[in-house]
Order: C-alpha cells, then sequence, then structure tokens
C-alpha cells in the first residue's frame, strides 16, 4: 500500500525538480557509475540531495539513498514520510549524545546491501561566501571502513539561488550537477590528505574553477 503512495510522489517531486531548475547532468567521460557508490556533494539546500536524486537514470534513483540529519526530517509527519518513505534516506542522529548506533557502520550495511549514497562532507548547508565548508570526518571514516567503494564527486551549481534562504516561492533557474571521475582511499593514506584530495576533486567541478582552468 505504501509503494502506491511514494511511487507517484516520487514521480511528481523528479518532475517538479526538473520543471522548476531545467537541472542538467553531466558525466564524466566514464559515464555513470555501474556498481554502488559514495556520491559526495557541496551543500547549500535541503533539496541537494533531490537534484542529485532527479538526474540519475530511473535503475540508479532506485538504489540510491541520500544521508541526511534525522533532526530535520524527522521534524513533522510530512518531512519524516518524504525523508523515509519516497526518499528510503539513511537518518543520522548529529548529536553524538542522542545517537543509538554508529552511523558510519549504518552507512556501511548501506552499501553492502547493494545501494549508492548520497552524502555532503560539509556535514551543514554552507551559507558562507566561501566555496566549500571544511570537510567533516565522515567521508575518511566511511572510506576506511569500506576502501573498495568509489567515491564520486558531485557539484551542484545554482540550486542555492533556486532556493534561497528564507524565501518560500521557489526561483525558476537553470542548474546543472556535474559528475567527475571516481577517487578511492590510498593505502596508507593520512585523514588530512584524503580530505585534502576530495576537497581538491570536488572544487575542480565547479564553474568557477573550470573557467579559470580553460
Amino acid at each position: 500500500m505504501t509503494a502506491l503512495i511514494t511511487r507517484p510522489v516520487a514521480t511528481m517531486v523528479v518532475v517538479f525538480a526538473r520543471a522548476l531548475t531545467a537541472v542538467r547532468a553531466i558525466w564524466p567521460e566514464s559515464g555513470p557509475p555501474m556498481r554502488p557508490c559514495v556520491y559526495f556533494a557541496n551543500h547549500s539546500s535541503h533539496g541537494d540531495f533531490i537534484l542529485i536524486w532527479a538526474v540519475l537514470p530511473p535503475w540508479m534513483r532506485s538504489r540510491t539513498r541520500p544521508v541526511a540529519g534525522a533532526e530535520y526530517w524527522l521534524a513533522t509527519k510530512l518531512k519524516r514520510f518524504i525523508g523515509l518513505d519516497v526518499f528510503n534516506a539513511v537518518l543520522i542522529e548529529r548529536d553524538r549524545e542522542k545517537r543509538t548506533g554508529d552511523p558510519i557502520a549504518r552507512m556501511a550495511e548501506v552499501l553492502d546491501d547493494g545501494s549508492s549514497l548520497i552524502l555532503f562532507p560539509e556535514g551543514t548547508r554552507n551559507e558562507t561566501d566561501q566555496p566549500l565548508l571544511p570537510f567533516k570526518s565522515g567521508l575518511f571514516n566511511l572510506a576506511t571502513s569500506r576502501p573498495e567503494i568509489d567515491l564520486v564527486p558531485v557539484w551542484i551549481d545554482n540550486l542555492n539561488r533556486v532556493m534561497p534562504k528564507g524565501e518560500i516561492v521557489p526561483i525558476p533557474l537553470i542548474c546543472t550537477v556535474t559528475f567527475g571521475e571516481p577517487l578511492r582511499l590510498l593505502p596508507d593514506e593520512s585523514r588530512e590528505d584524503f580530505l585534502a584530495r576530495t576537497t581538491a576533486a570536488l572544487l575542480s567541478l565547479s564553474p568557477k574553477s573550470q573557467g579559470a582552468a580553460e
């Protein structure tokens, strides 16, 4: 019964996101990943994972789960329905004192089950003038737990302008979701070196970085 409701809602969300943003996916030369992976992206809006989810091919979308803050997506019945039933999100309690389990172990289990993850290594929305906030340790800890998993950088452009903070009505603008080549944790790579490398890989996909390189 739940599937009869969630599938049409998921389709409506995808159609609405595409109509509002005319979103376009830009894939690397290697194309979309063919096996479970971790998409790690910049984070400036609550709609970020929806845009990534919307541009994935249907067969990939059904096996891709966003990692999101439990305190936000469990705040109301509607958010709970959207987060858990529609997007099948992996909800993580940010407050360590309220956690009942290991979030890294939970994400690793999802990967082991054959699903991909959408992860935002900044840990919170970036509302500053900087292109990225410093990465938290979660991406490194997950990569250490599953070093054989591909990590795919994803740059979301313009969505923060579509859904600016404090505004209720979205502003129609063209958005792009740029996927980079996958990478993995290197043998004996330190946390600092890994986070610096993944940060650089993500930044290299931004329009400003690509424009400077041309």
